[in-house]
């Protein structure tokens, strides 16, 4: 499914225009490649909201200015802290022939036995890096957890690409891992005393440390 985006080329940078594209319900956003020259453009936000909702951050998007289709990826987008608004965006026009370096969200599928026996999992890397051709680009990168045990990790090694992308991490890094239990603390950090010598003993059922 190709996803398409109209844009606006705009003339300049005066804040008077940013103010009048933003209350349109537009935001100015940058078109920048190797092969194409530097656009200033604007798009919907609600459009943009869309693509993001449907395709995800890292979809091939087909950008349509002034007449012309652009293969391009969303790079960079910013948000106003508060509100959440989106307030500028990037896209990179690609080569469909040539491969990108991008991150992608990993997503950790299935139920451990490792939790349900009690343990912690523990995620360390929520994106990987990775090249791969624009049009061969996964929504996320599934990892299935439904083998792991108390003690076990999964590592980037791990990772099934079936030959649709390369990984730019090292084969021993960690996804994610099954943590033990926690173990609760006998006594209560209130009650807590130092090792083998407690301030009154007397009405205490104490065992010796060994």
């Amino acid at each position: 499914m190709t996803i398409v985006l109209e844009a606006k080329e705009r003339t300049d940078k005066k804040r008077s225009t940013l103010r009048r594209i933003r209350s349109q319900g537009g935001i100015p956003a940058v078109l920048y490649g190797k092969k194409v020259e530097n656009k200033m453009i604007a798009v919907s936000a609600a459009e943009l909201e869309k693509v993001l909702r449907e395709g995800g951050r890292t979809s091939l998007l087909t950008l349509k200015v002034g007449g012309q289709d652009y293969s391009v990826l969303l790079r960079e987008m910013q948000r106003d802290p508060l509100r959440g608004e989106l307030l500028h965006a990037d896209f990179q026009a690609v080569d469909l022939s040539t491969e990108v370096d991008i991150d992608v969200e990993v997503r950790l599928i299935g139920e451990a036995p490792g939790v349900k026996d009690g343990g912690v999992l523990q995620q360390n890397l929520h994106e990987l890096s990775i090249r791969v051709l624009p049009a061969n680009i996964p929504p996320a990168i599934e990892v299935d957890i439904s083998g792991l045990q108390v003690g076990d990790t999964i590592t980037v090694g791990d990772v099934q690409t079936n030959g649709q992308f390369e990984i730019n991490h090292e084969p021993s890094e960690v996804i994610a891992t099954i943590l033990p239990p926690q173990q609760e603390e006998e006594i209560h950090s209130g009650e807590q005393q130092e090792p083998g010598r407690p301030d009154a003993e007397e009405g205490r059922e104490t065992t010796p440390e060994e």
